[in-house]
C-alpha cells in the first residue's frame, strides 16, 4: 500500500503545483505516494472561519487557536484505518535530517501540520502528540514550504518514485566515511569533456570502475571536510553533533 501523507494548511492554494511536478508529481501519479491538502478553516467556526487569536501575556502577533486545529487533525485521522506519525512544521523543532526521511518513507502514513503565526498554542501541541519539525536555522511566514520539502525527502526514497534504483543510494548524508560520518556527494560530470578550459578528470573516462569508485570517495571526503566539518561530529566515535533548527 501506498505511503499516505496528509498536510493540514491554511494556504493549500500553496501545493497544487509543486504536487504535480518533476518526482513527486509522478510519483504520486504512478501511485507510488498519495498526497492530501486539507484546509484547517473548514474547521474553525464563525462567519470569518478564523483560527488565531491573540496571545495571553500580550506581544506581537497572532497564536494559532487549539480547537480548528484539533478539529482538523482528528478529522482528517478518521479518514484513512492506518494512524499517522504527526508532525508540527515549526522553527523549534527537531531537525530534519536524512534519516529520518528514511525513517518516514519506511512508515504507512505521515501528517504534516503548517505552522502560521507567531506559534501553535502549546495546549493543542500536547494534546495531539506533535512531533515538532525543523529543517533549518532560519524562520519562514508558514510551514508550508517546509512540508513540501519534507514531501519531496521521502518521496524520492519510496521505491519506484526515481529512474533509477541506486539513485537515493548516492545521494548526500546516505553516503558514509570510514569512520561512520554522513559524507556529502561528489562532483559529477557529463559531455562535453573539455568545456571552457575545464576538462573532466582523466579517472572518469578511463573505465577503471574502482578507480571510479575510489575518486569519488576520496572527493565526498574531501567536499564534507571543506564545506561541512560539523558532519565529522556526527560519527559514531565522535562527539554528538550539534543540532541545528525550520
Amino acid at each position: 500500500m501506498a505511503l499516505r501523507i496528509d498536510i493540514l494548511t491554511i494556504f493549500p492554494e500553496m501545493f497544487a503545483a509543486p504536487l504535480a511536478t518533476s518526482i513527486v508529481g509522478r510519483a504520486i501519479a504512478q501511485g507510488v505516494v498519495e498526497v492530501h491538502v486539507h484546509d484547517i478553516r473548514r474547521w474553525a467556526s464563525g462567519a470569518h472561519n478564523k483560527v488565531d487569536d491573540r496571545p495571553f501575556g500580550g506581544g506581537p502577533g497572532m497564536v494559532f487557536m487549539c480547537e480548528p486545529l484539533t478539529a482538523a487533525v482528528e478529522a482528517v485521522e478518521q479518514l484513512d484505518a492506518r494512524p499517522s506519525t504527526r508532525f508540527l512544521l515549526s522553527p523549534a523543532g527537531t531537525p530534519f535530517t536524512q534519516p529520518l526521511a528514511r525513517a518516514c518513507a519506511a512508515s504507512a502514513r505521515l501528517m504534516l501540520i503548517c505552522g502560521h503565526y507567531e506559534g501553535i498554542d502549546e495546549r493543542a501541541i500536547e494534546e495531539l502528540s506533535l512531533t515538532e519539525l525543523s529543517i533549518g536555522d532560519f524562520v519562514l511566514s508558514g510551514g508550508e514550504i517546509p512540508a513540501l520539502a519534507v514531501v519531496d525527502a521521502v518521496t524520492r526514497l519510496l521505491p519506484g518514485s526515481l529512474g533509477h534504483e541506486d539513485s537515493a543510494a548516492q545521494d548526500s548524508f546516505t553516503l558514509h566515511g570510514e569512520d561512520g560520518e554522513p559524507l556529502l556527494d561528489c562532483p559529477h560530470y557529463t559531455r562535453p569533456r573539455e568545456w571552457r578550459g575545464r576538462i573532466v578528470p582523466d579517472v572518469l573516462l578511463s573505465g577503471d570502475h574502482q578507480a571510479i569508485s575510489q575518486w569519488r570517495h576520496e572527493e565526498s571526503i574531501r567536499r564534507t571536510r571543506e564545506r561541512r566539518p560539523d558532519l565529522a561530529a556526527q560519527a559514531p566515535s565522535g562527539p554528538r553533533a550539534h543540532t541545528r533548527g525550520i
